[in-house]
């Protein structure tokens, strides 16, 4: 019964669309408790990637689960429709750019093509999705372009301008040239990247002085809009003399290193020292004179505060319109004010306008060059280099953002920062760091937020204006907009182009209100996504106000931290005065195995679609959540690891169903009668642990689940599996084939167990591994009997409930005893593998050291331990001095060498005199008194060695022991080989070969054959015949039947199913499976 996890998984989703299966698990929730969960739109202009692919798995599992549990959860898929990114793209496609390339083209035709490619990729998305095992609404989907949506960002919008949370004002904002827009702080510092810049040093000569300011800057570009020279008060600053022109220049004393390429042989003298307050009020020359005449008061130098020392020469070159802190110092100095802007010579397209006349045109990252070279000819320039620096970049079209002032429209952040953090405080995050730390310093240091964008296809701002502006009217909705206006025509559409001609009149005398240019920000319209997507409070606010909002749940990647986390906090805490979420995870980010972003154009990663073809979703699934990126650390993805978690986790999972399944079969064969499973009655210690293992896992998966901890999750339930395959299965074989001499009552009971087991790991898993578990339980079904009749609807593994802990099931006991089984068994196998001695070579004696307890645990299972580690006797004992094991304190010096300085030596006298007792009672108190010094804790490590001088070391002939060593435990494997158990060995060695015999020749366990031998060579006269007469009950249980001799020549050929001749070190058999 082999399987193909992809072609098992498409006809699983074959059967889910048979049912109509995610419509039907609502529809059996249905009037439960609701758990909310927001899906934050993704833009669908490209393919999903495995960064989406990620966070889709995550945004699975949480509402599986909590469905599974009896909640109502209601999952949409959302879409972010609006914005660059769509923009960008038109722009590309149409080589349009600007204004008035738009305004040419018409705004309606323009967003007719940015309409026609938003869901460009839908179908694509939905397959993917689906494929994933989402399960997710994609027909009552919500997309921010849909006029509700829009609508209700409008009322958000006014919510905020009714509380006087929205102005107006000139600010230097970051902006991207290439999409003719401001961005927001927030959008600034999504994409930092390094670049290189020009670095020069420019003199400013002094009015009236025989000497000139230098100052150093990186964007020649705002050289011609210069006003000021900031100094600050406080410094002191040098006049030099530069021997080599004959100059006098001004700076400070750190700046001569950037003058200067060394320093110690540069030709200078100090002629004098000046206080940065002196200077303030110095007239200068101006760079060009563009802006001479106009600004005629300017050019001089002014104080500022932020003026830093170890910065550039400590003269700040000022272009108020394109810096925050140069326009800030400008108005300190009353120079600027809003009746009198700064010179801003910049158009959108970051073109120089007609003002700057041998630049215009020029880009401003352009015309650099150019401005450098003209100041190296009028002697101004004195050093020009490149510098290496970490830049803001467009996170969109990938081009470096400039700065420069607009006016625009912001909304007050800055005075919530405090109710923020406050709310932020009952929220829970995974990983913890991410709202410590990176959210909330975030939100801690967070600027006003500019919602404005000088685009087209977006929401567009519900503010009417007059010409001056002095009247502002803000529209909450469309039937608003039309009372105000009198407009009567249908408004079933709010873009640019179906409203920017409704006009408001006026309630002041001003004439007719126009629609001011902008639209929202894209992240305004996904940061009001709980309200806009249930048409908020114009639909269903009965419903939002009793369980959508806020979230019980959200997720999405690191970057996030500074986008729709933080914009949905805004609105949320603006408008209700709470998180509008309670709990998020944060995944990391997935890249490329070495380490690199993923790109489509190095093509360093292998494309989706492939490796679910090749391996199957759940692979992928439990691939991605078993790995640092669920606890907000980058994951480098590797396809062999998707290999690996087949390999490890779903084909021992199937291969435990395929086993039950054939001694399902074997069980009716023998008894005549069907299996059906029944709650197992059981008092075989392995049954009892594996159980109570299942109920230990569900009740910390219940407990980590509430914390949203997948990490923790993942790896307990692949434990279950571990212990289910490696060790239950491993070492109930024959009870569980019939095959080891008890009553059929007893293989019942065995089965019973295992079928509870799987039907109680399939639920549990089927969150995280949705196909693999709906196959299995489906397979499962017809021996569930009445263990399904509790439920409504049992088509799906999805429409059962969660398995609950069951209380009677546990057994602490019992698992303390398996554990210490499981100890010496691990132990033993270290052993074996660092003497290369195979599990099928017999060996003599194991010695069990250990406390009481351990060792009483282990003795009721030595059975078990002495069939799988393949040795005859067990020794168990407490006497470690007898086996000559000796304690010893180890010390890692380097730190308790820093918390004891000069104490160190002393202790390190010591140490080598100190008892076994005393060592013994450091082992049980975790702390000694050394020569008067105190140690406790980690200070000392106390190891276990076999002392070799030790007078009471049992020295028995013949043996040979390899110790193997826990904190708690010890075990002695004697490894030498002993005549006697020779023959063991090849018997052991023969049922393994049939074994494999049987499963290459195709048989399944309830095909009963004839196992035969023939002795083809035995130079070394082993008695074969009477090895396998004395051991045949054990061949009998262990491959079905008796291994019977035969002559080669006596057998017809017709009734032979396989043969194969195995060489067995000097022996040789012809082994043969022939039919009865």
């Amino acid at each position: 019964m082999s399987i193909n996890f992809p072609q098992a998984e498409e006809e699983t989703v074959r059967f889910w669309r048979e049912v109509d299966a995610f419509q039907t698990q609502l529809k059996l929730t249905e009037g439960n408790q609701s758990f909310t969960f927001y899906d934050g739109p993704p833009f669908a202009t490209g393919l999903p990637h495995y960064g989406h692919l990620l966070t889709s798995t995550i945004k699975d599992i949480i509402p599986r689960y909590w469905s599974m549990k009896g909640y109502h959860v209601v999952r949409r898929f959302g879409w972010d429709t609006h914005g660059l990114p769509i923009e960008y793209e038109i722009d590309k496609t149409l080589g349009v750019s600007g204004r008035d390339a738009v305004m040419k083209m018409g705004i309606e035709k323009y967003n007719a093509e940015c309409r026609a490619i938003v869901m460009r990729y839908a179908a694509e998305w939905r397959q993917t999705i689906e494929r994933l095992g989402r399960w997710i609404d994609f027909d009552n989907d919500y997309k921010s372009m849909d006029v509700k949506f829009m609508e209700s960002c409008w009322w958000v919008f006014k919510q905020l301008f009714d509380k006087d949370q929205v102005y107006r004002a000139y600010q230097i904002m970051p902006f991207s040239t290439a999409l003719c827009t401001p961005l927001s702080h927030m959008e600034s510092k999504q994409n930092e990247k390094t670049t290189q810049d020009p670095a020069v040093l420019i003199a400013f000569p002094v009015q009236g002085k025989d000497a000139s300011l230098v100052i150093y800057t990186t964007t020649p570009w705002t050289l011609p809009s210069n006003l000021f020279i900031a100094v600050h008060p406080d410094f002191e600053y040098l006049e030099i003399l530069d021997e080599a022109s004959g100059k006098h220049y001004i700076l400070l004393e750190s700046g001569l290193s950037m003058l200067y390429k060394d320093k110690k042989k540069a030709k200078y003298k100090v002629v004098g020292k000046i206080g940065g307050k002196e200077m303030i009020g110095w007239k200068y020359e101006p760079l060009f004179r563009y802006f001479a005449d106009q600004f005629a008061d300017c050019f001089q130098v002014i104080g500022a505060d932020y003026v830093e020392a170890d910065e550039g020469t400590g003269l700040v070159h000022q272009a108020p319109a394109f810096g925050q802190e140069d326009y800030d110092a400008a108005v300190a100095a009353g120079f600027i004010h809003p009746g009198r802007l700064p010179p801003c010579p910049v158009d959108d397209k970051g073109l120089f306008t007609a003002e700057i006349t041998e630049y215009a045109g020029q880009h401003v990252k352009v015309a650099d060059k150019a401005i450098v070279k003209d100041l190296k000819e009028t002697g101004r320039l004195l050093v020009a280099t490149q510098v290496s620096h970490v830049d803001k970049f467009c996170w969109r079209s990938d081009t470096q953002l400039i700065r420069k002032a607009v006016s625009s429209w912001f909304i007050r952040v800055t005075n919530s920062i405090p109710d923020m953090l406050n709310n932020l405080e009952s929220t829970t995050w995974v990983p913890s760091f991410v709202k410590e730390k990176r959210f909330a310093n975030w939100v801690a240091n967070a600027h006003d937020w500019n919602i404005a964008r000088n685009r087209y296809w977006g929401t567009p701002l519900p503010l009417w204006v007059s010409e001056d502006f002095e009247e502002v009217v803000c529209v909450g909705s469309i039937a608003e907009l039309k009372e105000l206006s009198g407009y009567t025509g249908t408004l079933d559409d709010i873009h640019r182009d179906k409203i920017d001609h409704i006009t408001i009149p006026s309630k002041k005398g001003k004439g007719q209100l126009r629609r001011v240019d902008e639209v929202f920000d894209c992240w305004f319209e996904s940061g009001s996504m709980p309200y806009a997507s249930n048409h908020y409070p114009f639909e269903n606010s009965e419903k939002f106000q009793q369980g959508n909002f806020p979230a019980d749940f959200i997720a999405e990647g690191l970057d996030q931290t500074r986008g729709w986390f933080y914009t949905l906090s805004i609105l949320g805490n603006k408008l209700f005065g709470v998180s509008p979420f309670r709990a998020v995870i944060v995944n990391g980010l997935v890249l490329a195995e070495d380490g690199k972003k993923m790109s489509k154009s190095l093509k360093n990663y292998p494309d989706p679609k492939t490796v679910i073809d090749q391996f199957g979703s759940d692979a992928l699934r439990l691939y991605l959540i078993n790995s640092p990126v669920v606890r907000g650390e980058p994951l480098r993805f590797k396809e062999s690891g998707v290999k690996e978690v087949v390999a490890k986790v779903l084909l021992p999972l199937w291969n435990s169903y395929r086993f039950f399944y054939e001694q399902a079969v074997l069980y009716k064969k023998t008894t005549g009668n069907d299996f059906v499973a029944q709650s197992p009655e059981t008092t075989n210690v392995m049954d009892r642990w594996i159980l109570a293992d299942c109920q230990s896992m569900l009740q910390f998966i219940d407990q980590e689940m509430s914390g949203y901890r997948l990490y923790t999750v993942v790896p307990r339930l692949l434990q279950v599996i571990d212990n289910l395959t490696n060790w239950y299965i491993r070492f109930n074989r024959k009870r569980l084939k019939g095959a080891a001499g008890l009553d059929a009552q007893d293989t019942k009971a065995a089965l019973d167990t295992l079928c509870q087991v799987l039907f109680t790991l399939v639920r549990a898993l089927a969150p995280f591994t949705p196909f693999l578990t709906e196959h299995i339980y489906r397979l499962l079904q017809p021996y569930l009997g009445d263990a399904l009749s509790k439920f409504t609807n049992a088509k799906s593994v999805h429409f059962l409930a969660f398995p609950t802990v069951q209380e009677s099931l546990f057994d602490e006991v019992i698992q303390r005893k398996v554990s210490a089984m499981q100890k010496v068994i691990q132990l033993a196998r270290v052993a074996r593998e660092r003497r290369t001695i195979p599990l099928k070579t017999p060996l003599l004696t194991l010695v069990v050291i250990a406390d009481v307890q351990q060792l009483s645990d282990i003795e009721e299972l030595q059975n078990y331990v002495k069939e799988e580690l393949n040795v005859r006797d067990i020794v168990l004992t407490n006497d470690e001095e007898r086996y000559g094991i000796h304690l010893e304190a180890r010390v890692d010096w380097p730190i308790l060498g820093k918390k004891l300085k000069r104490d160190a030596q002393v202790v390190r006298k010591a140490l080598p005199d100190l008892s076994q007792e005393q060592l013994r009672q450091y082992l049980k108190d975790k702390k000694i008194t050394i020569k008067g010094i105190e140690l406790e804790g980690s200070d000392l490590t106390i190891v276990r060695v076999i002392a070799k001088d030790n007078a009471h070391l049992v020295k028995d002939e013949g043996v040979q022991y390899e110790p193997a060593f826990l904190e708690d435990m010890i075990i002695l494997l004697d490894t030498a080989a002993h005549p006697e158990l020779i023959d063991d060995g090849i018997a052991r060695d023969v049922m393994t070969r049939v074994q494999k015999m049987r499963k290459t020749a195709g048989l399944v366990p309830t095909d009963d054959v004839r196992m035969q031998y023939s002795v083809v060579s035995n130079p070394d006269g082993v008695q074969f015949d009477t090895l396998v007469s004395t051991r045949k009950s054990q061949f009998e249980n262990t491959v079905r039947g008796p291994l019977e001799p035969f002559s080669p020549s006596g057998e017809l050929a017709d009734s032979v199913i396989l043969e194969e001749e195995h060489a067995l070190n000097s022996l040789t058999l012809l082994l043969r499976l022939c039919r009865l």
